[in-house]
């Protein structure tokens, strides 16, 4: 069974390595976390301080050394550039085998298919190294980029949770999208 131990491992593609976030990440993190326009669907204030960075990084990778969350920075292998955050906001094996993805990416490397290659290098990790057989997305429905590049992976809506969440502003809908193991293998084999 997967455990991780606070070890967050390095994954690339052609364009991306998924690394450890670290402290010298802070002023980049603190850009794209504090555009209002990024964190809109994450329930979360925009940050104001380095330091309210720094905690959220520390309480990330503190969370892969009690098996509670993995989260990746996404870099660009072309200039080391951070550019956003992803990875797997919870995760249960026995008796259940599936997990939850999160990400976001700062405003501008959007629509430029820095996400979908990030996601493929996730899917994979949590298929093939995590043995998750059911990988979710909780998406607030007004969120169409989301949406949108959940389709693209192949992820499938189930339904709407209605009131899933607490929000400041109350009480919030949420939509699920899952992928399963064999769906994921025959969208890689087209």
């Amino acid at each position: 069974m997967y455990k991780c131990g606070g070890q967050i491992p390095v994954l690339e593609s052609h364009r991306l390595r998924l690394r450890r976030m670290e402290r010298e990440d802070v002023p980049v993190l603190l850009d794209y976390w504090s555009d209002p326009e990024v964190v809109k669907h994450m329930n979360i204030p925009p940050f104001e301080t380095q330091e309210d960075v720094w905690q959220m990084i520390h309480l990330l990778n503190g969370l892969s050394q009690s098996e509670d969350a993995i989260r990746w920075g996404i870099e660009l292998k072309s200039s080391g550039m951070l550019i956003g955050s992803c990875g797997y906001n919870v995760w249960e094996l026995a008796g259940a085998y599936r997990g939850e993805i999160g990400y976001d990416l700062g405003r501008p490397y959007w629509r430029k298919g820095y996400m979908t290659e990030a996601m493929h290098l996730l899917l994979s990790f949590g298929y093939y190294t995590m043995g998750l057989n059911r990988i979710e997305a909780l998406v607030v429905p007004e969120n169409a980029s989301s949406r949108s590049l959940l389709r693209i992976l192949g992820f499938q809506e189930e339904g709407l949770l209605r009131e899933y969440q607490m929000t400041k502003s109350g009480f919030t809908d949420l939509l699920m999208y899952s992928l399963l193991k064999r769906e994921y293998e025959l969208t890689i084999k087209k």
